[in-house]
């Protein structure tokens, strides 16, 4: 397992949306259920696919999309294959 560095941010409120981008970089993907009919907004070369899929994006920790599968599992062994720790959203 890929030990995960701290990073510290100073402020006193908020984080920048650049901050924010850098956390979790090269070490962190997200994997998050989608439609079918939002894949063209995510994945423009992908094929057109049938209304009312259930798929799962994985996503670099910037937002980056990675990869687009049916299961949840493959998403995840994607990751681990590329060395990121994948976390999920809703």
């Amino acid at each position: 397992m890929t030990e995960l560095s701290t990073t510290t941010i100073e402020s006193s409120d908020s984080v920048t949306p650049e901050a924010l981008a850098h956390l979790g970089e090269g070490h962190i993907a997200y994997v998050k259920q989608v439609r079918s009919e939002d894949v063209p907004g995510l994945f423009p070369e992908a094929p057109q696919l049938s209304p009312g899929l259930k798929l799962f994006a994985l996503h670099a920790a910037d937002g980056t999309p990675i990869m687009l599968t049916d299961s949840r599992e493959a998403a995840i062994a994607n990751a681990w294959s590329n060395e990121l720790q994948a976390v999920s959203v809703h």
